[in-house]
């Protein structure tokens, strides 16, 4: 982003956005009525729906999101959440996942996600529970009437805001140094370089 080099545009599936929205919705309506829908109440989830629907779409809308300004430097770390819960005048992240298949170990790879929204939450003034849930969903039958039945797993995160700020105080070095050496762990960088190198494509400016 700082760079302005973007990656090549492709097919994206749409069927997970069209989930997610989906699910907003369906959150929304019973919130309306001060109730949770059934996969959070079959798993005696006592907290309610967050109260402040005008701030909950501002933290959902890209265009403004939930934000954080860094003061010294001037850098904003924003995250777009799907829901929050509350209960005890704390703040509980709820994401949604949709999968092709149920969750079969644990979901770590989305432990930044979810300790980068708790941060923001507590640096815009909000108290968090120490935890965050992730409902994963994925398809487990299809009537004959042609609708679809989906499998919901809760699982309970830990949240860890220290790491999150750690991780934040890294990007801003990143961001305001030269771009790094590739890894040999990015898929990306070495698709890139090698396209560079075949002379396949112009080589990749960093002033677009």
């Amino acid at each position: 982003m700082v760079k302005k080099i973007k990656r090549p545009a492709g097919l994206f599936p749409s069927l997970p956005n069209g989930m997610d929205e989906t699910l907003k919705r369906r959150f929304d309506k019973h919130k309306e009525n001060g109730q949770l829908p059934l996969e959070l109440k079959r798993e005696n989830i006592t907290a309610l729906p967050f109260h402040d629907e005008k701030l909950l779409a501002r933290w959902r809308d890209y265009r403004a999101g939930l934000r954080y300004i860094e003061p010294v430097n001037g850098i904003t770390l924003m995250g777009l959440v799907d829901t929050i819960l509350e209960e005890n005048g704390k703040l509980i992240v709820l994401d949604f996942k949709t999968r092709g298949s149920p969750l079969k170990d644990h979901p770590h790879y989305y432990q930044d996600q979810l300790n980068i929204y708790n941060f923001l939450l507590r640096k815009n003034g909000f108290a968090t529970e120490d935890f965050a849930y992730l409902l994963f969903y994925s398809p487990e039958d299809i009537l004959p009437s042609g609708e679809f039945i989906f499998k919901t797993q809760l699982i309970k995160m830990p949240i860890n805001v220290a790491n999150a700020e750690e991780l934040f105080n890294k990007a801003i070095k990143v961001v305001q140094g030269e771009i790094p050496q590739k890894s040999s762990n990015c898929q990306y960088c070495n698709w890139a370089h090698a396209v560079v190198e075949t002379n396949f494509l112009p080589p990749i400016k960093t002033n677009i």
